[in-house]
């Protein structure tokens, strides 16, 4: 085999993994997952796809060695094949941030609106966290929480956050996280403590960044 065939071979595999990253809906997927395994219909309800459109961008994404599967009974579970498939979305987020923008205009429209203050670095919140100066606040979905979360950190889902204000303790900041960097759910949290007077500010990245760097993570999860 020439050099020249074999370049052309090695790229041709590359690409096989940039064909299957190359859809909105199958790296919504990689997100959800990389909060935790899930299966085909829970994947399917949380990204609002049918199970058999789910099922299908899991198989492309397993064809090119991005998640792995097992079966439970009757069902399919999937999670992602490692934390290096975590390194590469970062690594797609940081150059879209640098290189379009449509996207800092999006980040801008959607999330900067609504909380312009620096967030948390990780190490940071970890100390804090330690020395009980803090509430960590966890707004992702209890499923999610029970498979992987901070240390110590409270679950209320965005949806109640309003009903259980009288759970945070007064004059103790509040930082909250979820799914990642870009999620919605953190920025919501934050905005809708400020209105109530709670003192509240993000976690710089969310949940797979913090498990990636080597930090503490607990889980409630039933085995």
């Amino acid at each position: 085999m020439s050099s020249s065939h074999f370049k052309h071979d090695l790229f041709a595999q590359f690409a096989r993994i940039a064909k299957a990253m190359g859809h909105g809906n199958r790296l919504e997927i990689l997100e959800y997952l990389a909060q935790g395994e899930r299966s085909v219909e829970a994947l399917a309800t949380v990204s609002g796809l049918t199970v058999a459109n789910t099922s299908q961008h899991l198989q492309q994404l397993r064809q090119a060695g991005l998640v792995e599967s097992s079966k439970v009974g009757l069902k399919v579970f999937y999670r992602l094949s490692g934390d290096d498939v975590l390194a590469l979305l970062d690594c797609l987020r940081g150059v879209a941030e640098r290189r379009l923008a449509d996207v800092e205009r999006l980040v801008t429209t959607y999330l900067t609106v609504k909380d312009n203050l620096e967030p948390v670095p990780a190490g940071e919140l970890l100390e804090r966290a330690r020395q009980g100066l803090v509430t960590v606040l966890d707004v992702r979905p209890p499923e999610e929480y029970a498979a992987g979360h901070l240390p110590g950190a409270i679950n209320i889902p965005l949806a109640e956050l309003e009903d259980r204000l009288q759970d945070f303790p007064e004059d103790q900041e509040v930082v909250a996280y979820c799914r990642g960097p870009h999620c919605v759910l953190a920025f919501d949290a934050v905005a809708r403590l400020r209105a109530e007077g709670v003192p509240a500010r993000r976690l710089e990245g969310g949940f797979p960044e913090w498990r990636r760097a080597g930090l503490p993570v607990e889980s409630t999860r039933k085995t």
